[in-house]
């Protein structure tokens, strides 16, 4: 697969090829949703809770006498149905967290830069390089190259005053290439990658996964066990 190469003035100066399996895979909504539900169910906290009955403070004593006022019977005014009652079956502080096989997430990452790549929307820059490392050229130069209105920069090469740069832009994410998701390519609608970038990207993420190779045992000639 070919993709175009942009200076920062919006001209297509020349165009590298790159790898299949990183840019032009099939596409699969099961595997990218099953995968974006569970980054996003690991971002949740889990921190949400409300008091019982028996935490709330107060109601040691009867509210009021067991007969003679014609009233209901009651025992405590914690009691779910009064008003600053505990609840019942409230949220309890829980984990969310969902265990996704590493090859299952790596599969999910190429899917949606493939995606971007087909429709139009990863787009290729030459380098960040810019005159004065200011927000606004930043801001000129993406306007040139026909990202937004979000955008993920993956600027690896560029210079510590660019990513620093970006931070004052709205809705632009600055990440290298090795922090790629599934969940924020998906969330940008505009992926703006430098050439190096891309092939970080291709080392990092293209071929076959490979688990940690176990040792090779060693063959030991004939005539020299003893």
């Amino acid at each position: 697969m070919k993709l175009p190469v942009n200076n920062t003035r919006g001209s297509v100066v020349r165009e590298i090829d790159v790898r299949d399996d990183v840019f032009a895979r099939r596409q699969n909504d099961a595997v990218v949703h099953q995968v974006m539900v569970g980054q996003l169910a690991n971002r949740r906290q889990g921190t949400a809770k409300v008091k019982t009955r028996s935490e709330v403070s107060g109601g040691g004593t009867k509210p009021r006498p067991q007969k003679g006022t014609g009233r209901a019977r009651a025992g405590t005014i914690r009691a779910p149905h009064w008003k600053g009652g505990g609840t019942v079956f409230g949220p309890a502080p829980r984990s969310y967290r969902q265990r996704t096989p590493k090859r299952m997430k790596r599969l999910a990452l190429v899917i949606t830069l493939s995606s971007k790549a087909r429709d139009g929307k990863l787009i290729v820059v030459e380098d960040l390089n810019l005159a004065h490392d200011k927000t606004k050229d930043l801001m000129i130069a993406l306007n040139a190259v026909g990202a937004g209105p979000s955008i993920l920069l993956v600027a690896d090469g560029a210079s510590a005053d660019v990513i620093r740069a970006s931070n004052n832009i709205p809705r632009l994410k600055a990440i290298p290439s090795q922090s790629l998701n599934a969940t924020d390519i998906l969330n940008f609608q505009s992926i703006v990658m430098t050439e190096v970038a891309v092939r970080n990207a291709e080392v990092i993420w293209g071929g076959s996964f490979q688990r940690k190779p176990s040792p090779v045992p060693e063959v030991v000639a004939q005539g020299e066990e003893n």
